[in-house]
């Protein structure tokens, strides 16, 4: 009798135990065309990569602080996904966030599900802030 109940126990613990997290990562890439005075308008469109099917992206997103005309092409890498849809969202400076090295941008940035995209490239045009936080996306 006490053999049978601490294996009810011990299948009860084991049940209610959490599961494993099954985030995966994808490819992404993005074009990225921002414009302004004081308040910047941007958008653009990419792709995400997951399992070897393409979703393709939009982007939008509005930045204070702009000044000038650029362009970025982004191409990097999203984590903790789960299902694509995970990557639509809002985007927030994660850790370091958005920095210039050389005309180079580098961004790690995060959305509400928790997805993080690390992306890099390189700035064409001139644009005192090409901050990336704050840019939303979409499934096209």
């Amino acid at each position: 009798m006490t053999l049978i109940a601490v294996v009810f126990i011990a299948a009860a613990a084991l049940a209610g135990a959490p599961t494993e997290s099954r985030a995966q990562t994808g490819t992404v890439r993005l074009h990225i065309v921002k414009a302004g005075f004081i308040v910047g308008i941007g958008g653009g469109s990419g792709t995400l990569i997951y399992h070897g099917a393409r979703y393709p992206l939009t982007i939008g997103g509005i930045g204070v602080g702009s000044l000038g005309v650029a362009a970025v092409d982004l191409v990097g890498t999203a984590y903790n996904l789960r299902t694509p849809a995970d990557i639509v969202g809002s985007y927030g400076a994660a850790g370091a966030g958005a920095t210039f090295v050389g005309g180079a941008q580098v961004a790690r940035l995060q959305n509400e599900k928790g997805v993080i995209l690390e992306v890099h490239g390189v700035q064409v045009g001139f644009q005192v802030s090409l901050g990336l936080a704050g840019m939303t996306v979409a499934l096209r």
